[in-house]
């Protein structure tokens, strides 16, 4: 093979497109520093025996970084698993290969609540040690069941396919508080930047200013990191709009609290603006799913003449509550008692929410089958035949 540069073109990722066309983003050959570095601090693939599925993850950024490359660099064994969803088959490929570190999916685990706590104790999960999420942000209810279920903390990891790697995490052997993303990476200097009406880093000036304690806005990262993205593929511009004073913008909204954990609001793309309120998605998500009935929720905003938008929910049920009237009736009650005026309107049933294959509801989907719209590239919807 001819010399490389750790500079040189290595890896091109696709973003999962939740809020539009997915983006080729170039990573170069040091990102491996970043991937053996943070597998090691974060706990995915660093056991003698790590499972980056149930379900199978290789075909997004994070089978290649923890399924690919940071097992390759620790020596470890890697199980994956390509099937259907069965919880049982699940539970019994992580006790036939005694897994000891499980990295999986917040719609995995959210898939096994449905099944209850009950059902993993049929299997000899005892060699499992650390349970790792990523793909979208992990709501505080399925960490807790997770502790009821496995004995063991779920740990809620943050990073995107810009990023290339894990930059916040809740460490192995550190204090996981439920819904929060953790704290940053060593190395990683993250930061929390005032958001203009959009929602996105307020660029006054061409200059950003950082929030403040446990003020809502765009998370932001110190560019330089060794697996930091390198450019879009054939966008440039769209590439530099993702830089100022030397961040990179997320486009993720957070706060973080005084002892530095991070917590995820949403996507700027996906806050709805309603009666002069900024709403996150996440956090209305997140409020429904404590209702005993709701095993996940999507939420988006309807255009509504005198709000701007109204909120609306899409609710899964957990086995053993049907559709009806009177469950819509008790779950808009209960997210009044929860939110307040940022309580969704309207809210439907749907026990087949859309997802991209890495596991991420597809918020901007739900919202154009709602109105009517055309749906756009749904190359990474889950079920999607690859082109």
């Amino acid at each position: 093979m001819p010399p490389t540069d750790p500079e040189d073109p290595a890896l091109l990722h696709f973003t999962s497109g939740t809020t539009g066309t997915p983006k080729g983003a170039v990573h170069v050959h040091q990102a491996v520093l970043a991937h053996h570095v943070t597998a090691r601090y974060a706990g995915p693939c660093t056991g003698a025996t790590c499972s980056g599925a149930p379900p199978s993850t290789s075909g997004w950024v994070t089978g290649t970084s923890y399924g690919i490359i940071a097992p390759l660099t620790h020596g470890v064994t890697l199980v994956t698993y390509a099937g259907e969803y069965d919880p049982r088959v699940w539970y019994g490929v992580l006790a036939d290969h005694h897994v000891n570190v499980w990295y999986t999916a917040p719609t995995a685990l959210r898939m096994l609540m449905r099944s209850g706590a009950a059902l993993a104790g049929d299997y000899d999960l005892t060699a499992l040690r650390h349970i790792a999420s990523v793909g979208e942000a992990l709501n505080p209810e399925v960490v807790e069941w997770g502790q009821d279920a496995y004995g063991l903390p779920i740990h809620d990891n943050w990073w995107q396919t810009e990023t290339g790697a894990i930059m916040i995490s809740n460490y192995r052997g550190t204090e996981v508080r439920p819904g929060s993303m953790g704290r940053p990476m060593p190395g990683i200097e993250a930061a929390v930047l005032a958001r203009g009406e959009d929602g996105r880093a307020d660029r006054t000036g061409g200059h950003v200013t950082p929030a403040g304690v446990e003020q809502v806005g765009e998370l932001a990262l110190r560019a330089g990191w060794p697996s930091m993205f390198r450019g879009y593929l054939g966008e440039e511009e769209r590439y530099r709009s993702c830089f100022a004073d030397g961040f990179y913008l997320s486009g993720d909204l957070a706060r973080v609290d005084p002892d530095g954990y991070v917590w995820f609001v949403g996507r700027a793309d996906d806050v709805i603006k309603s009666a002069g309120h900024l709403v996150g998605p996440f956090e209305v998500e997140t409020a429904l799913m404590e209702h005993p009935a709701v095993v996940e929720a999507g939420v988006i905003g309807k255009p509504d003449e005198l709000a701007g938008e109204i909120v609306k929910a899409f609710v899964t049920l957990r086995g053993g509550y049907e559709p009806s009237e009177q469950l819509r009736g008790e779950l808009l009650a209960f997210g009044r008692k929860k939110l307040g005026g940022l309580a969704p309107k309207e809210i439907d049933f749907d026990q087949h929410l859309p997802h991209t294959r890495s596991g991420k509801v597809m918020r901007r989907l739900l919202k154009a089958r709602e109105l009517g719209l055309p749906e756009g590239d749904v190359s990474t919807l889950e079920g999607a035949e690859a082109s």
